[in-house]
């Protein structure tokens, strides 16, 4: 595996960015198209909407399935980092800092991090901005 840094950091997963995501946004629009352009009959009419159905709660699961780990991912950084920052301080994190601003700080070594914690408590820093301002990049390949 490459070193991470700021220009490599983020992560695609090929089948579920490029595939899956793809396929089921074009399904739910052909199921839709296909609600406005068949035949007004019954059976026509119910099978799709039995279609658009399926289709909207497939892409709806993807896209909660993404958004409730990715959440979960959040909240065992927000501990990680809380617990790193009282291991080299003995306090816990600046509650100023908001959660993307400390999923930023997990990339920096640790010798930065202190400096990072509090620059971004003060001045609000973005989260795109402690990640530019790291020297010393703190890898993490685990990140779902």
């Amino acid at each position: 595996m490459k070193p991470q840094n700021y220009s490599n950091y983020m992560r695609t997963i090929p089948a579920f960015h490029y595939f899956l995501v793809p396929l089921g946004l074009a399904t739910s629009a052909a199921s839709i198209a296909y609600l406005f352009v068949a035949e007004r009959s019954w059976e026509t009419l119910f099978t799709s909407l039995i279609a658009v159905s399926l289709s909207l709660m497939a892409v709806m699961t993807m896209v909660f399935a993404r958004m409730f780990a990715c959440k979960a991912q959040d909240r065992a950084i927000r501990a990680e980092e809380n617990l790193r920052h009282f291991v080299l301080t003995g306090k816990r994190l600046d509650p100023r800092l908001n959660m993307s601003q400390i999923i930023a700080l997990r990339f920096a070594s640790d010798d930065e991090f202190l400096s990072l914690c509090e620059r971004g408590a003060e001045t609000d820093m973005a989260s795109d901005d402690i990640k530019r301002s790291i020297q010393s990049w703190k890898a993490d390949y685990d990140r779902v």
